[in-house]
């Protein structure tokens, strides 16, 4: 997978490659892993280029089969993902329209709304954390510094069977970051 022509056009005008209407026929698999924390790993070694990164972030999807694969019109690779792809690294409130805005750490940012909306599922060492979908298939977990501070802007709401929810309104919808413990309620 060449992917040198394509670093000339990362972030050029901000417009994604349509990867979801890509079907190339040649398959493989590549030593690529993203870790939980959303580090990238080629042949064991961590990439250290922001751009490349990012590049390769435009490039993936999550297909039905449930792998990861980075897509080029000619070709797909599929690779390793421990956890989510992405991870949630800041959030801005604006507080005029009442929404919330997260950017993740490859650089994509997306209002909170109907398409983005959290969703409190397991990481694989068991811990219930909110997730959001990004694009393609693909998810982002919320990182724990905006996690905390999504907690600390929150309100409380009695759900079904009484237990306690934590959540935000953003984009008219309804934003849940958790559930209290049954003592705390």
């Amino acid at each position: 997978m060449n992917l040198d022509p394509l670093l000339n056009h990362v972030d050029s005008d901000g417009t994604l490659p349509p990867v979801d209407r890509w079907q190339p026929t040649q398959v493989g698999e590549i030593d690529l892993e993203i870790a939980a924390d959303g580090r990238w790993f080629h042949d064991g070694r961590e990439m250290s280029r922001p751009r490349l990164v990012r590049l390769l972030s435009t490039l993936l999807r999550r297909e039905a089969d449930g792998h990861y694969y980075l897509v080029t019109p000619v070709e797909k690779q599929r690779i390793r993902v421990v956890d989510r792809p992405f991870i949630v690294v800041d959030a801005e409130h604006d507080e005029a329209a009442g929404d919330w805005w997260l950017t993740t750490h490859a650089g994509d940012r997306l209002r909170l709304d109907d398409r983005h909306r959290l969703q409190v599922s397991a990481t694989p060492d068991g811990a219930q954390v909110p997730e959001v979908p990004v694009r393609f298939g693909l998810a982002a977990r919320l990182g724990r510094n905006v996690f905390y501070r999504l907690v600390e802007q929150a309100e409380q709401r009695e759900r079904e069977g009484g237990a306690i929810e934590l959540g935000l309104t953003s984009g008219g919808c309804w934003q849940p970051l958790g559930e209290l413990p049954a003592e705390a309620s």
